[in-house]
């Protein structure tokens, strides 16, 4: 009886223990981790953007917070067309194509929606010390909320832009030729602005 007892018992506490083991946060899947955050540092980029049956491409560039600037090279419906954002002062987003200004083009309304997301989404990361996230592959993936739903914010190994997420519209942005800029500049200055570190 007695080494019926301690059978069961040496059982039931190897169950536990192995129920603990597999319980761990990120035992199993990425690692729960930080990262330095240089998402509030201006960049330029290349990127890639589907939703649902639009694919697009363009040159991005970030100034600084609500101050972002698209241009487009595909597709050929808004190829030159560029689109700025101006949201931390005049809360404006206007169109351009060879210089000329006009109103935001019928288009690009479903790309100025996502874009806006994106900037709210980058913006309210960039505010914080570091970046928190699940690491995979030498990514990190921090994930978000949004009015217009759940979003993946990844960052590289160096803690700048790799893509953006947000599964429930079928939204996937990709950024490459990550590009640092010296100092903050805004729209008004890039003719002047110096390109500093390539990281991507």
């Amino acid at each position: 009886m007695k080494r019926l007892f301690t059978s069961v018992f040496t059982f039931f506490a190897a169950v536990c223990l192995t129920a603990c083991s597999l319980s761990v946060p990120g035992g199993l899947s990425g690692s729960n981790t930080t990262r330095e955050n240089r998402l509030g540092e201006p960049f330029s980029a290349q990127v890639s953007i589907s939703l649902e049956r639009f694919q697009g491409s363009g040159s991005i560039v970030r100034y600084g917070e609500g101050d972002w600037d698209i241009e487009f090279d595909s597709p050929n419906t808004l190829s030159g067309v560029m689109l700025s954002f101006d949201l931390a002062t005049e809360g404006t987003v206007t169109a351009s194509y060879k210089g000329l200004s006009f109103s935001v083009p019928k288009s690009a309304i479903p790309v100025k929606a996502m874009l806006l997301d994106l900037i709210e989404a980058v913006d309210t990361a960039a505010s914080k010390e570091q970046l928190s996230g699940e690491e995979k592959d030498g990514m990190l993936a921090v994930n978000g909320a949004l009015d217009g739903g759940d979003y993946t914010l990844t960052v590289d190994s160096s803690g700048l832009i790799s893509s953006f997420e947000m599964p429930g519209s079928s939204l996937e942005m990709t950024f490459t030729d990550v590009v640092v800029s010296a100092q903050s500049t805004t729209a008004a200055d890039t003719a002047t602005e110096t390109p500093a570190v390539t990281e991507q």
